[in-house]
C-alpha cells in the first residue's frame, strides 16, 4: 500500500514538474509570435473606456499610429502629449491613433486620459491577448499601420514629438 501510494505520489510530481518546465520554456525561450513590418497587422476587436467597440479592420484606408501603453510607465507619460498634439494635425488628413492601454481599470485609464487630455481612442486589452498577438514587450511599443493594414515600422520605447510626426507623414494616406 505504502509503495503504491509512493508511485502515485512520483507520478504526479513528474507530471508537474513537467507542466512547470514547459511553462517555463514557453515564456522564456519559445520564439513569440512577433509581427514584422510588412505583414499584416493583426487584426483585434477591443472596447474603448467608454464602451465603444473598435476593430482594427475598420480603420483600413486610414493610417493607423498604434501604441500600446500603461499609465505607469514614464516615457507613455511623455509621449502621450504630444501624441495628442500630433493627433490634431492629423486627424483630418486621414490618420488615426489607437492607443492600447493593457491589462489596467477604467478608472485608472480614464484618469490619466483626463489628466493628459487625450481625445483619441484608448483601447482596454483587459487579459492582454491582443499584446500577445502582436508580441509586445516592453512598453511602450508603437506600430505604424498603412491604409492597407500593413505594418510599415515599430518603434520599441517613448517617442519625441518630433518622431511621431515623422511617423504620421509615413503613414498619411
Amino acid at each position: 500500500m505504502k509503495k503504491k501510494r509512493l508511485i502515485i505520489r512520483t507520478v504526479i510530481l513528474a507530471v508537474l514538474l513537467c507542466a512547470v518546465g514547459y511553462t517555463l520554456y514557453a515564456q522564456f525561450f519559445a520564439d513569440k509570435q512577433k509581427v514584422s513590418v510588412g505583414d499584416k497587422a493583426p487584426d483585434f476587436i477591443l472596447r474603448d473606456v467608454n464602451g465603444e467597440t473598435h476593430q482594427l479592420s475598420d480603420y483600413k484606408g486610414k493610417g493607423v499610429f498604434l501604441n500600446f501603453w500603461g499609465t505607469w510607465c514614464k516615457p507613455c507619460k511623455q509621449e502621450m502629449p504630444a501624441m495628442e498634439k500630433q493627433y490634431a494635425s492629423y486627424k483630418k488628413q486621414g490618420i488615426e491613433i489607437l492607443a492600447v492601454n493593457v491589462a489596467e481599470t477604467n478608472i485608472a485609464v480614464e484618469q490619466f486620459a483626463k489628466q493628459y487630455g487625450l481625445s483619441f481612442p484608448i483601447l482596454m486589452d483587459k487579459d492582454s491577448q491582443v499584446l500577445g498577438a502582436y508580441g509586445i514587450d516592453p512598453l511602450p511599443t508603437t506600430f505604424l499601420i498603412d491604409k492597407n493594414g500593413k505594418i510599415v515600422d515599430s518603434f520599441i520605447g517613448g517617442l519625441e514629438e518630433s518622431k511621431i510626426k515623422e511617423y504620421m507623414e509615413e503613414i498619411k494616406p
